[in-house]
């Protein structure tokens, strides 16, 4: 049993202290090693003045969803003084996921990496690497997060960005009072290191690379991908890719950075974070050479990148892609506004789904579904938008309310399930990385503009797409996804822009197999958090 403690802690960085939400006194905190086909137990005693609940990223946990962690979707949150135990298997996973918050915007400090190894016996199915370094890629703010997004939302508008960027919770050398706040990691020349790379980041999707360096990708979100070669790969927030990269240049110093990737008129902090590549015996004196990133706006760079990315598809990893799919869904991707007599403009800044913004509920929902309380949620989420329009057309700026609820869609278990996600021109365009709690996809299809049900699946690919639990939908375009509902419970889906899913950028799926819940769903523990 790993035993997690929640403290609140004065970290310093870009020249201001202040204290934060951290586990065991760590940001970023610490990593959860384990291997496949493990039993995982973390006893998680909260002792900050928030809530707490703590998300296992892209863990699939098959009928546990008491161990997923989305506050108010599979548990009420920790109280302070109190502590809840997280058991759960690793049935099927080897690879890169990771861990953090999902209360508030909590994430922007309690985060951190989970390393699966494969089972006793089992190779990579790449060549092994000299060393492993996890890659956390996240944000700093110089002010109290929650402060500022409380007062944003008095007043109807988004906060502001982060003041930096972090690599393992540091900024790099090119932000004040950061020297010592720079990430570092050794290399011996001619041998070859696994990096894995974790984008915790609240609302940035970001370019990464390394000067001088090819990296071969390996993994995305812990499944396997035909092996690539490039020299800077996206990233959004919520996903993780494993990268190879050999120390084949002349030994030296030499920066990792990353920036914001964003082709849309939407602020974000464009400001570039830097660690060092250090090659062993080479002083510290040496200036490290910077890289070239894309453009921030570079839509060529991110979607060809994209592209590339394939499914392993062999024997030992199949690409179990649904051929034959029994529901069709189509949700439109919107921004909005709804009345609000307390905010600085009349109105509240919002988003949805199918016109439909969530609201959270204040019982968790997969103890209303499991004990039958009635009135927390209704089964009807539209599997359509309720008035089709010219999604990605001129920007529309009239009529921007939207509907209110907690409503969830209803999936037979084992079915199999198309979503079209399509981002519109409500306000503005924008991309959106969206998660799936409790199941990996398959990313069947993408594109630009509107989606045309009768000639894009034509283009699909069917054999071998890339395998995730977190995808990006791409500014003013679609991505179509498939998966097996082969998990009963209760299953949340969100835009990983933190922004968006506070905005109500979400819903939930429940997945029943024509038994009770009871019977289908494993018992809820003892300690489970009470409402």
């Amino acid at each position: 049993m790993v035993a997690s403690k929640i403290r609140v802690k004065n970290v310093s960085r870009l020249c201001h202290a202040k204290p934060i939400v951290t586990v065991n006194g760590r940001f970023s905190g610490p990593t959860i090693y384990a291997r496949e086909g493990d039993q995982v137990l973390v006893k998680l005693t909260n002792y900050a003045k928030y809530n707490i609940s703590i998300h296992w990223h892209g863990l699939k946990q098959f009928r546990n969803g008491w161990a997923d962690g989305p506050a108010y979707i599979t548990q009420c949150p920790i109280k302070t003084g109190h502590s809840y135990t997280y058991d759960f298997n690793i049935t099927g996973q080897r690879g890169t996921l990771w861990w953090h918050a999902h209360i508030l915007w909590l994430r922007a400090k309690v985060y951190g990496a989970i390393v699966i190894m494969p089972k006793e016996g089992t190779m990579f199915p790449f060549p092994k690497p000299h060393r492993e370094t996890e890659i956390i890629l996240g944000e700093w703010w110089n002010s109290d997060v929650e402060t500022l997004v409380n007062r944003a939302n008095k007043m109807g508008l988004p906060p502001p960005t982060s003041d930096a960027h972090t690599i393992n919770g540091k900024p790099g050398s090119l932000f004040p009072c950061s020297l010592k706040h720079t990430f570092s990691m050794e290399v011996e020349a001619g041998k070859t290191y696994l990096l894995r790379i974790i984008n915790a980041a609240l609302n940035d999707e970001l370019f990464f690379t390394i000067a001088g360096h090819n990296m071969t990708v390996v993994e995305i979100d812990a499944v396997y991908t035909k092996p690539f070669t490039t020299r800077v790969i996206l990233i959004a927030p919520g996903q993780t890719t494993n990268v190879l990269i050999k120390a084949d240049q002349p030994p030296s110093r030499y920066l990792m950075a990353a920036r914001p990737f964003m082709d849309a008129p939407v602020p974000v902090d464009n400001k570039t974070v830097t660690a060092i590549l250090h090659y062993k015996d080479i002083s510290k004196t040496v200036i490290p050479s910077m890289p070239k990133l894309p453009a921030p706006n570079n839509t060529n760079v991110a979607l060809s990148y994209n592209k590339r990315l394939k499914s392993l598809n062999t024997p030992q990893f199949l690409a179990k892609v649904p051929l034959k799919v029994d529901h069709h869904l189509f949700y439109t991707i919107g921004l909005g506004a709804n009345p609000c007599s307390s905010c600085q403009n009349g109105t509240q800044l919002t988003a949805s789904l199918n016109n439909i913004t969530f609201v959270m509920p204040k019982v968790g929902l997969l103890q209303a579904h499991y004990f039958n309380i009635k009135g927390v949620f209704k089964t009807d989420f539209p599997d359509q938008p309720p008035v089709p329009f010219n999604y990605t057309g001129a920007p529309l700026t009239a009529n921007l309310g939207t509907s209110l609820g907690t409503r969830l869609s209803k999936v037979a278990f084992n079915s199999t399930v198309e979503l079209v996600l399509q981002d519109t021109n409500l306000l503005t365009v924008e991309s959106h990385p969206f998660h799936l709690h409790g199941f990996n996809f398959f990313v069947v299809g993408s594109g630009i503009g509107n989606f045309n049900p009768s000639k894009d699946p034509a283009k699909y690919n069917l054999v071998d797409p890339p395998e995730r639990n977190t995808v990006g939908v791409p500014t003013g375009g679609w991505t179509a996804i498939r998966f097996r509902a082969d998990n009963p419970g209760v299953w949340f889906m969100h835009c990983h822009l933190e922004l968006h899913t506070m905005w109500g950028l979400k819903m939930a799926f429940v997945v029943e197999n024509g038994k009770s819940p009871e019977e289908s769903i494993i018992p809820p523990p003892m300690d489970l958090p009470p409402c």
